[in-house]
C-alpha cells in the first residue's frame, strides 16, 4: 500500500492501476478516526497502510452503511459491506484483528458507480443513490 495524493476511479472497475479490479470489492475504505482510536486502545503506533485499505476518509462514519452511496470528489462508490480484518492484521500488531472486528472498525468496501479523479482533501459525503 503506497500513499498517493490522487487516484483515478473507473466506473465498474475500481482504481486505475490496482491489481484487484471488477467485482463488488473494487475499493476498500478505512475511517481515519476509527483507525486512530483502535491504535490508541492497543497503545500502538501503527501505520494505516498496515490495514491494506485503498482509501482513508475522515469526518464521516462508515459503520452500517451497506447500500449507501459515498461521494468523494466527483466519484461515487456504492457500499456493499463491511471489510473483515484478516490474519495479516495480527502479523502487524498482536490484537489488531480483534480490535478491528466490532462495528465496522475494519472499514467498508464497495464498487465505483461514477468514476473520476479523487485527491487528498476532496469532500466526502453520503449522497442519494439515483440508480
Amino acid at each position: 500500500m503506497d500513499p498517493r495524493q490522487s487516484a483515478i476511479l473507473e466506473a465498474m472497475q475500481g482504481i486505475a492501476g490496482n491489481a484487484d479490479r471488477g467485482g463488488w470489492r473494487q475499493v476498500t475504505i478505512l475511517e481515519k478516526e476509527v483507525w486512530e482510536a483502535v491504535a490508541a486502545r492497543l497503545r500502538a503506533s501503527i501505520d494505516p497502510s498496515a490495514r491494506r485499505a485503498n482509501l482513508m476518509v475522515s469526518g464521516i462514519r462508515l459503520a452500517h452503511t451497506r447500500d449507501d452511496v459515498l461521494a468523494i470528489g466527483g466519484a461515487r462508490i456504492k457500499i456493499v459491506g463491511e471489510t473483515a480484518p484478516c490474519r495479516l492484521m495480527d502479523e502487524t500488531h498482536q490484537g489488531l484483528r480483534a480490535a478491528l472486528r466490532p462495528d465496522w472498525n475494519g472499514g467498508a468496501f464497495g464498487y465505483v458507480i461514477d468514476g473520476g479523479e479523487i485527491t487528498v482533501g476532496d469532500e466526502v459525503a453520503w449522497v442519494e443513490d439515483d440508480a
